[in-house]
C-alpha cells in the first residue's frame, strides 16, 4: 500500500481550510465558529486526521458546514461539506426510520414475524420482530462467525440485500429475542429486506423515494466501489511506524441496510432535520424512536428504535441521541438534540477516531449557549 509520513502532509493539512456554502445559509455567528474550528483544528492534530467534515442544522435548516484537510492526499484534495464518505453505522437510523414509516402506513406490523416480510430469512426456534431488530434484541449475531476478518473485509459484490443474508441467515439466535442486547449489522441487513417484503420494493428505490428525496438528501446513494462517483474520500490509517497508509479495500454491499451507503456530512443532518421536522415520520413515532427499549425481564438499554441514548443522563437538560459509525476508510457520527431541534454531523476519512459522540456534543454547547 502507497504510506505518507503522517508528519509531512500536517504543514499542509492544517494550512487547508475550504468553506462551502454548497447553497445553504451560513447563519452561525463568527465568534462561534472560531470556537468551533478550534476544536477541530485540536481534533485534527491529536487523532492526526487527514480530512474532518462538518454540517450543522437548527429548526431544519442548515447553518453553517464546512470541510478541512485533504480528502485524498495522493492526489491534493481538499475536504468540504460536500466530501463523499462511507456512512458506516449512521445509516442505520436511515434504515430505521423507513421501517418506521411504513408502520405508520400500516404496511408493517412491528410485532409480527420478521420471516412474514422477508422470505429470505428462515424462521427460527423463536419468534423473531422488526422491533426487536431496530433494537438490537434480535439475538442474529454481529460480525463473526468463522471467519471474522472475511466478513468484516469482505470484497465480494452482493446483487441484492437478500443475497447478502447467505453469510449468516442460518446461523441460530444467540439468545431469545428481546431478552438480551446484542449490537447487530446483520440484524439491520435483515430489517433492510423486511422493508423490501412490506413496501413492495427494492430497498434502495423505497430510500431514494421515501427517505432522501423529501429530506433533500441529494448526494447520498449507495456505496458501489465500481462506480465514479463525485467528491468521493479516500480512506486512511495511520499504521505503527507513524505512516498514513490506505485502507483495505472492501465491498459494503454485505451490509448496505446497516450503513451501506455514500453520504455528506450536510445529507446527513438534512436527514436529521427531516425526522425532527416530522417530515419523514410523525412525533408520535419519533418519541417511540428516543424511548429506551427494555429487555422482557425489564432491564433499560441504552438504544431505542434506531437511535443511540443515554437513558437517565442530564446534559445540560437535554435528550440526546445519536449514532456513530466506524469502518474501513471512515469514523462518524450524527448527533441530535431533539428539544432544540439541533443535528451536526461529523465525518472522517479515517480509521478509528474515539470520542466523536463527545466532540459533537461540544459543538453543541457551543452553537447553543449551554450552561449549567
Amino acid at each position: 500500500m502507497r504510506m505518507i509520513r503522517s508528519e509531512h502532509v500536517f504543514s499542509l493539512l492544517s494550512a487547508v481550510v475550504l468553506l462551502t456554502l454548497a447553497g445553504s445559509a451560513q447563519t452561525l455567528a463568527p465568534s462561534k465558529v472560531k470556537q468551533i474550528e478550534q476544536l477541530i483544528t485540536a481534533k485534527m492534530s491529536k487523532d492526526r486526521i487527514p480530512a474532518f467534515s462538518i454540517a450543522i442544522a437548527l429548526e431544519g435548516k442548515i447553518i453553517w458546514s464546512n470541510g478541512y484537510g485533504m480528502a485524498d492526499l495522493e492526489n491534493f484534495v481538499p475536504a468540504k461539506a460536500t466530501t463523499a464518505y462511507r456512512s458506516a453505522s449512521v445509516g442505520k437510523p436511515i434504515t430505521a426510520t423507513a421501517a418506521m414509516q411504513l408502520s405508520e402506513r400500516g404496511k408493517l406490523d412491528l410485532d409480527a414475524p420478521v420471516w412474514q416480510y422477508c422470505k429470505a430469512f428462515p424462521s427460527k426456534k423463536w419468534m423473531l420482530t422488526s422491533r426487536n431488530l431496530l433494537a438490537h434484541m434480535g439475538g442474529i449475531r454481529h460480525y463473526g462467525g468463522a471467519d471474522a476478518e472475511a466478513e468484516l473485509y469482505s470484497t465480494k459484490r452482493y446483487g441484492t440485500v437478500a443475497e447478502s443474508l447467505e453469510v449468516f441467515k442460518n446461523d441460530p439466535l444467540a439468545f431469545e429475542p428481546g431478552t438480551e442486547y446484542l449490537y447487530s449489522t446483520y440484524g439491520y441487513n435483515t430489517l433492510g429486506c423486511v422493508i423490501e417484503g412490506a413496501s413492495g420494493m427494492n430497498y434502495m428505490d423505497y430510500l431514494r423515494e421515501n427517505v432522501f428525496k423529501p429530506a433533500g438528501m441529494l448526494n447520498t446513494r449507495d456505496d458501489n466501489p465500481l462506480a465514479v462517483i463525485p467528491n468521493r474520500a479516500a480512506g486512511y490509517i495511520v499504521n505503527e511506524r507513524g505512516e498514513f497508509e490506505n485502507s483495505r479495500h472492501i465491498d459494503m454491499s454485505n451490509r448496505l441496510p446497516a450503513g451501506g451507503f455514500l453520504t455528506t456530512a450536510e445529507d446527513l443532518v438534512l436527514f436529521a432535520a427531516a425526522v425532527m421536522e416530522n417530515k419523514l415520520v410523525s412525533q408520535k413515532t419519533f418519541e417511540q424512536m428516543l424511548t429506551p427499549q427494555k429487555t422482557k425481564a425489564g432491564k433499560t438499554i441504552e438504544y431505542g428504535l434506531g437511535w443511540g441514548l443515554f437513558p437517565g443522563e442530564d446534559w445540560y437538560g437535554e435528550r440526546e441521541a445519536f449514532h456513530g459509525g466506524q469502518s474501513p476508510q471512515v469514523s462518524s457520527v450524527l448527533y441530535l438534540l431533539p428539544g432544540r431541534h439541533f443535528a451536526v454531523a461529523i465525518q472522517t476519512n479515517l480509521e478509528g477516531v474515539s470520542d466523536r459522540t463527545g466532540f459533537a456534543a461540544q459543538v453543541a454547547r457551543i452553537v447553543l449557549d449551554l450552561k449549567k
